[in-house]
C-alpha cells in the first residue's frame, strides 16, 4: 500500500522519472483521445465546418486562389482583424498544399497536445507530483471540449496552448523561451500578452501586513524587464495601426444599437444584472464544469492546513503565479470595462485565464486531499476498514476523472455546421469568382465556406463592433430586407442594379409572417422588418414571392431564371430575369 500511496502522491525529483513518464503518457493519450474524437466529426462529410470558422478562416481561401472574393467588404474586415501570426499560420499551411478548411479541422489536436504538454510541466513547477499534473491536464481539457473555443482553431484556440508555454518557461525562468512564448502570444492573441505583463509585474509585488512590498531580485527584474520590453514590441504594431473599418464602436452607441440589446446579435447589455456581470459578454464566465474544478477553490485553505494535508509542503512559491494570473485577468477584465470596445470584450479576459487557473489548483488541490485522507485512513486500528478506505477514495476520484465524459450527451462538443445543400454549392462553385449572392436565409451564412462565392449579408458577418464596417453592412441588409419584401418591381430591379446582385437565395417559406417576426437577426433591423412585416399583410403579394409561393402563377419564360431549386430554396438568377 505504500508504494500505491507514492504512486499516486509522490513527488519525483526530474520528469524523466518512470511516475513521471506514466502519468505524462496517459495525460497526453488521453488528450489526443478527445481531440479525435471532434476530428471524427469534422470530416463527417465534404461539407463541414466549424462554427466560428465561417468568420475566421473561409476568407483565408484567398491563400489558394487570389481571385476569390474580390471587392468584397465581408471577407477584407475578417481579414483585416486577424493576428498576423495567425494569418501566417494559415498562408504558410497553404503553401505547402495544405487548405485553410482542411487545417482549421487538423490544428485542435495539435494545440490540445501542445497545451497539455506544457500544462503539465506548469503543474510540476508547482508540485512536482505526476498524479497532480494529470489530474490538472485532464480537468482542462474535459473543460475545454465542452465548449467550441479549442476545437475553432480560430484566435482564441491558440490561447490555451500558447499562454501555458510562456507560463512554463516563466515558471523555469528561462528568459529567452519566456521572451519568445510572449512574442508568438502577440502574434495570435495580442489580449492575452496584457495578462502575461500582469502575472509578471506582479511576481514582483509582495502583500504583508497590510502592505505592498516590491520582492524582486536583479534576476527577476531583468526577466520581467525583458518580457514587458517584448510585450510593448508586439502591441506597438497593433496600437499605431489604423483600418478602414475604424471607429469602433463606443460605449455610448452601442447602447442605442438594437443588436447590443438582449434580442440582438450581439447580445451585450442585459436587464438581468447577474446575468450581465456573470455569463455575459461583458461577464466573468467563471466556468466551474467539469465540477471537480471546484476542488482548486479550496487550494488556498488546504495549504494553511498543512498538519492535516502535509503534502502541502511541497507545493512551491510558483503557486503564487496561479493567483497572479486570476488577478491579472481580473485586472484587464475591469480595464476592458472601462474603455468598452477599445479592447473588445471584458469576458475574454477572465474566462480563459480563469480556466487555466483553475484547473492547476484543481490538480495540486485533489492530490493533497488524496494525501491528507489516505494518511488519516492510515491511523484508523481497523486495518481492514483503512485499506478499503484508501482504495475507495482513489478508485472514486480516477474513475469519475476518467470516465465524466461518458455522462454527457454531447462530448466533445465541437459546434461543427454541416452544409445540407452539396448541389448549390457546387452549382455556385461553377459560376464566375465575382459572383455575388444576396439572401436573408440563414444559409448565406454557408455560401462563402462552402461554395467560395461572396454573399452581399448574412447573419453570421453581422458583427457591429466596428462601425467603419457595420454601418454600410446594416444599410446592405436594410436595403435587402426592403427588396425582397417590396410589392414595386422597381425597388427589385434598382436594388439588384445598385449592388450588381448576380443571384438571390429564398427560402420558400421567406413570405409566412413568422418568417419575418420570428427571426431575431431580421428584427434587430427594426425600420426594414416592419415594412416587410406590413407588405405580407397586403392583398398583393411581394414581386418575389411568385418564385416560391405555388399558389402565385409564374409565367414559364421567367421560371426559365430559378438557377437552382429544391423543397426549402430557390436560386434566382438576377441577370436572366432583368432580360425577361
Amino acid at each position: 500500500m505504500p508504494s500505491l500511496r507514492k504512486f499516486f502522491t509522490g513527488s519525483v525529483a526530474s520528469f524523466w522519472h518512470p511516475h513521471s513518464i506514466f502519468w505524462f503518457s496517459l495525460t497526453i493519450t488521453l488528450a489526443a483521445v478527445y481531440a479525435l474524437l471532434a476530428m471524427q466529426a469534422a470530416f463527417d462529410g465534404e461539407y463541414v465546418v466549424q462554427d466560428d470558422a465561417r468568420q475566421h478562416v473561409f476568407w483565408m481561401q484567398r491563400f489558394v486562389d487570389p481571385q476569390l472574393f474580390p471587392n468584397d467588404r465581408i471577407a477584407d474586415y475578417f481579414q483585416s482583424v486577424a493576428p498576423k501570426g495567425y494569418a501566417t499560420l494559415y498562408r504558410g499551411a497553404s503553401w505547402l498544399g495544405i487548405s485553410p478548411l482542411l487545417l482549421h479541422k487538423l490544428l485542435p489536436l495539435v494545440l490540445g497536445l501542445l497545451a497539455t504538454g506544457y500544462g503539465f510541466g506548469v503543474s510540476m513547477q508547482i508540485l512536482p507530483v505526476p498524479f497532480a499534473g494529470f489530474a490538472s491536464m485532464l480537468l482542462l481539457n474535459q473543460c475545454l471540449w465542452l465548449q467550441d473555443g479549442m476545437v475553432s482553431a480560430t484566435p482564441k484556440a491558440f490561447v490555451y496552448p500558447l499562454f501555458l508555454v510562456f507560463l512554463y518557461y516563466w515558471l523555469r525562468r528561462n528568459l529567452w523561451l519566456m521572451a519568445a512564448a510572449i512574442a508568438v502570444l502577440g502574434g495570435f492573441y495580442p489580449q492575452y500578452v496584457f495578462i502575461a505583463d500582469g502575472v509578471l509585474v506582479l511576481s514582483l509585488l509582495g502583500f504583508r501586513k497590510l502592505e505592498f512590498r516590491w520582492l524582486g531580485t536583479r534576476d527577476r527584474y531583468r526577466l520581467v524587464g525583458v518580457g514587458l520590453w517584448v510585450s510593448f514590441l508586439i502591441l506597438l504594431p497593433y496600437a499605431i495601426a489604423t483600418s478602414e473599418f475604424a471607429p469602433t464602436v463606443s460605449l455610448e452607441t452601442a447602447k442605442t444599437m438594437p443588436e447590443f440589446q438582449p434580442e440582438g446579435r450581439t447580445v451585450f447589455f442585459h436587464d438581468d444584472l447577474g446575468r450581465f456581470w456573470m455569463v455575459g459578454r461583458g461577464g466573468l464566465r467563471l466556468s466551474l464544469e467539469p465540477i471537480l474544478l471546484c476542488l482548486g477553490l479550496l487550494l488556498p485553505w488546504l495549504l494553511q492546513l498543512r498538519h492535516w494535508f502535509p503534502l502541502g509542503n511541497q507545493v512551491q512559491k510558483n503557486v503564487h503565479s496561479l493567483t497572479h494570473l486570476l488577478v491579472s485577468g481580473l485586472g484587464m477584465f475591469l480595464i476592458a470595462h472601462m474603455l468598452l470596445f477599445a479592447l473588445h470584450l471584458p469576458s475574454r479576459y477572465t474566462q480563459h485565464s480563469f480556466r487555466m487557473a483553475i484547473s492547476l489548483a484543481a490538480g495540486c488541490a485533489m492530490v493533497l486531499l488524496l494525501d491528507g485522507i489516505w494518511q488519516w485512513f492510515s491511523q484508523r486500528q481497523n486495518r481492514f476498514l483503512a485499506r478499503g478506505g484508501q482504495l475507495s477514495i482513489v478508485a472514486f476520484l480516477v474513475g469519475y476523472l476518467l470516465l465524466y465524459p461518458l455522462t454527457l450527451d454531447n462530448f466533445p462538443w465541437t459546434g461543427y455546421i454541416v452544409g445540407r445543400y452539396p448541389k448549390l454549392y457546387e452549382f455556385l462553385q461553377q459560376t464566375p469568382k465575382d459572383t455575388l449572392v444576396a439572401s436573408v436565409s440563414v444559409e448565406a451564412n454557408n455560401i462563402p465556406t462552402f461554395a467560395r462565392r461572396s454573399t452581399l449579408v448574412a447573419s453570421e458577418y453581422a458583427i457591429p463592433y466596428h462601425l467603419g464596417y457595420y454601418q454600410p453592412f446594416r444599410q446592405r441588409t436594410e436595403d435587402l430586407i426592403r427588396a425582397q419584401y417590396s410589392r414595386d418591381r422597381a425597388v427589385v430591379e434598382n436594388f439588384i442594379q445598385s449592388y450588381d446582385i448576380d443571384f438571390w437565395l429564398i427560402d420558400r417559406v421567406a413570405f409566412i409572417p413568422e418568417y419575418v417576426s420570428k427571426n431575431r437577426w431580421l428584427r434587430q433591423y427594426q425600420e426594414a422588418s416592419e415594412t416587410a412585416l406590413t407588405s405580407l399583410q397586403q392583398p398583393t403579394p411581394p414581386v418575389l414571392a411568385k418564385w416560391v409561393v405555388p399558389e402565385i402563377p409564374l409565367p414559364k419564360s421567367e421560371s426559365e431564371c430559378i438557377a437552382f431549386e429544391n423543397q426549402t430554396l430557390v436560386l434566382l438568377n438576377t441577370s436572366c430575369w432583368l432580360d425577361r
